[in-house]
């Protein structure tokens, strides 16, 4: 018997052990699915990586807007990583909206704790079209504390603009910007070009410390792309979490974006999200 190609007996010898990648992500909850929390488990799932996860906020959201945002009291969040960490071995961790200077500190706290180093940073202090999410005391502990934590920082636009402290209009400074967030700290930045405009839509530039890359995708034409930054960084986390090198790691969690992106869900009245199970729509078709 097999499930999609796979034999049962293939999959418990490959799953059903200790050697079961793990990965966490830290974030907040999306009631209507398409993006923080739930795109994470999404996304790890895809990937055949086991998701745990610390919630750090709720949200009331669906396709067309956030209504609502409840942080989470700081014992529960530490609470959550603790119970995790000490039961399990994480292979890779992600965060992603921490929403408040007292969570951005206490989760930094736990990784350096827990002598965390595979750890993916998505800010999450701008939204694509600009929309500030952060206070700047929040902000400044993010660029202090949490981005020098990062094996893999992946900043927007609008994020990258704060952190390197510059505007961002061309190519030439997505590339400065990239190179002065790694003097933050983090070994690996992605700045990502979603929210640019004409030619650099669909660019992002990458910086390790040795190679400046500009790496290109196909532009997909949709506007139901709720959740692509939080896809993404889960995605990259998922690949750390199965051993793959960081440079690897994004350049698939960008090709795994671009597919879904492609089986995006016209789902509600506003934004959808992107077809995290695209490859079950295939079947399904």
């Amino acid at each position: 018997m097999s499930i999609l190609g796979v034999s049962i007996v293939d999959y418990q010898r490959k799953y059903q052990s200790e050697n079961v990648p793990i990965a966490m992500t830290i974030a907040g909850s999306d009631s209507g699915g398409g993006a923080g929390i739930q795109a994470d488990l999404r996304t790890f799932a895809f990937h055949c990586v086991h998701g745990t996860s610390v919630l750090t906020c709720v949200t009331a959201q669906n396709t067309q807007g956030v209504t609502r945002v409840d942080a989470l009291p700081i014992e529960s969040v530490n609470a959550q990583i603790e119970a995790v960490m000490i039961d399990m071995r994480v292979n890779a961790i992600k965060t992603g909206m921490l929403l408040n200077q007292e969570i951005i500190r206490t989760v930094a706290k736990k990784l350096v704790a827990f002598g965390f180093a595979n750890v993916v940073v998505d800010p999450v202090m701008v939204s694509r079209v600009g929309a500030k999410l952060l206070d700047d005391d929040a902000i400044k502990t993010m660029r202090d504390m949490l981005i020098p934590l990062a094996a893999i920082a992946t900043p927007n636009r609008y994020e990258a603009q704060i952190l390197a402290d510059m505007e961002i209009v061309t190519l030439e400074d997505m590339q400065e910007a990239a190179l002065k967030i790694h003097k933050l700290g983090a070994r690996s930045v992605l700045v990502k070009g979603g929210g640019m405009t004409g030619d650099l839509k669909a660019v992002d530039v990458w910086f390790d410390g040795d190679r400046l890359q500009v790496l290109r995708t196909e532009v997909i034409d949709t506007q139901h792309t709720h959740g692509t930054g939080c896809t993404l960084s889960a995605a990259i986390a998922a690949n750390l979490a199965l051993g793959k090198p960081r440079s690897q790691s994004v350049e698939e969690a960008k090709n795994y974006v671009t597919e879904a992106l492609k089986y995006s869900l016209a789902i509600g009245k506003g934004q959808g999200p992107v077809g995290h199970f695209f490859p079950l729509q295939r079947v399904a078709n």
